[in-house]
């Protein structure tokens, strides 16, 4: 639901007004939490967990449209530096804390805890957010259906590739039916007066490159979550709040170096500001690889070099995104961000799970290897055989450490690609 409609609702944002969007999203958000909080089963939990999705799609696009609108000019760098580093913190305090509750209550606590953080806000953005003007665009409802239908698809065949198989009947039809419908949207958006999201935006080589280098950040991020939490748990034995604090490394470059990051950026150039920051990500995540089983402090450091990645990227690439389209466009701007950030965390955790359980069901032992089917995850394999605690966990290990260098290469060879593309949009422009 976020991933498709991200783009979507920063249009209606930028049409319906910002701060209006913003708010009912909110309202959204925690009016899903309290209906999975309180769900009597697994249906009605989805259905909040789907309403949770709308309710982000809405306010995401429209934190940034407004910061855009309500910060000067010359501020708007900085701000959108503050706002990629909350978006980061977020997720690390969203693990603490979910740990924090999960220890001393319920999954339900968990949601009801989502619920009150987000009145809360509704609360305080209704109080602090200006209002900023609308614009008298026609909604684009064939190009938005369209859109939404490609995600869908595409979306679809990420998350069920590594369950399906990548060769599958279900996977393969799901790629076809996004490229088929991209296709579409793209033929249905050029030949409208207003377009939800005008193709032709993508030639700016400073929007496509932002974009890619976007999804290749969160590709490397959400791989490194997906596997970090069950890392530390299986390989290390922490608890779930230990497992939730394990994390918390990763944020202090984001805490204390992002405002920074547009100085940086001003004195030695996005080019070498994103080379820095895809090294320092890639190095990170092999460094993590090869720190699995030592002392948790050498751990702990490759989190902050992973940090420091981030740290520079995000910032770096928000600012591209948003100074690519104009500034009544901001809401799309914001949803261009949100959503690539979303594919890419989408893709991180289904290319790394997939290596990941690769490699796990190879380093099983003998008997585990010859079952039919094979287990494929730590639970499966301890309840077919719980004397082989050891083998089963070095064999998760083994599969983690694989996962991790083939996010780490992917980040590095992406990240390379988008810095070339920016050095060489760099030197065109400057011509």
């Amino acid at each position: 639901m976020f991933a498709c409609l991200v783009i979507p609702a920063g249009a209606a944002g930028d049409k319906l007004g910002r701060k209006g969007t913003l708010l009912a999203g909110l309202g959204m958000f925690a009016a899903g939490a309290v209906a999975s909080a309180v769900a009597p089963n697994v249906a009605v939990m989805l259905i909040g967990r789907a309403v949770t999705g709308l309710g982000a799609a809405c306010v995401l696009p429209n934190c940034v449209g407004v910061l855009l609108h309500a910060t000067a000019p010359e501020r708007r760098t900085h701000a959108l530096a503050v706002w990629a580093a909350a978006t980061g913190v977020g997720g690390v305090v969203g693990n603490v804390g979910g740990g924090a509750v999960l220890t001393g209550g319920s999954w339900r606590s968990l949601f009801v805890a989502v619920a009150v953080v987000a009145v809360g806000c509704l609360a305080w953005a209704a109080r602090s957010v200006p209002r900023s003007a609308r614009h008298e665009r026609a909604l684009d409802v064939p190009g938005t259906l369209l859109f939404v239908a490609a995600v869908v698809a595409l979306l679809t065949g990420i998350i069920e590739g590594p369950g399906q198989g990548w060769g599958s009947t279900v996977v393969l039809t799901a790629f076809t039916c996004g490229v088929l419908l991209g296709v579409c949207w793209v033929l249905v958006e050029l030949r409208v007066a207003h377009p939800m999201l005008d193709p032709r935006v993508f030639r700016s080589p400073a929007l496509s490159g932002a974009g890619l280098g976007m999804a290749i950040t969160f590709f490397g991020s959400f791989g490194l979550f997906y596997v970090n939490a069950s890392l530390l748990q299986y390989g290390r034995g922490f608890s779930v709040l230990q497992t939730g604090l394990g994390i918390v490394p990763l944020t202090v470059p984001l805490l204390l170096g992002t405002h920074r990051v547009p100085g940086l950026v001003r004195l030695v150039g996005v080019p070498a500001t994103l080379a820095a920051a895809f090294a320092l990500t890639g190095t990170g995540l092999l460094w993590l690889s090869y720190a699995s089983d030592t002392a948790y402090p050498v751990y702990a450091a490759g989190l902050v070099v992973v940090g420091l990645g981030i740290m520079l990227a995000a910032p770096c690439l928000t600012a591209q995104i948003a100074s690519a389209l104009p500034v009544e466009r901001a809401g799309i701007a914001g949803g261009m961000q949100s959503a690539t950030r979303e594919l890419g965390s989408a893709l991180g955790v289904a290319v790394v799970g997939t290596v990941l359980t690769a490699g796990f069901t190879r380093h099983l032992p003998a008997a585990l290897g010859e079952h039919s089917p094979v287990p494929r995850t730590v639970k499966e394999a301890l309840t077919l055989a719980p004397s082989d605690h050891a083998a089963v966990t070095e064999a998760f290990v083994h599969g983690a450490d694989t996962a991790l260098r083939a996010a780490a290469l992917v980040v590095l060879v992406g990240g390379a690609l988008v810095v070339a593309g920016s050095w060489h949009g760099g030197r065109t422009a400057r011509r």
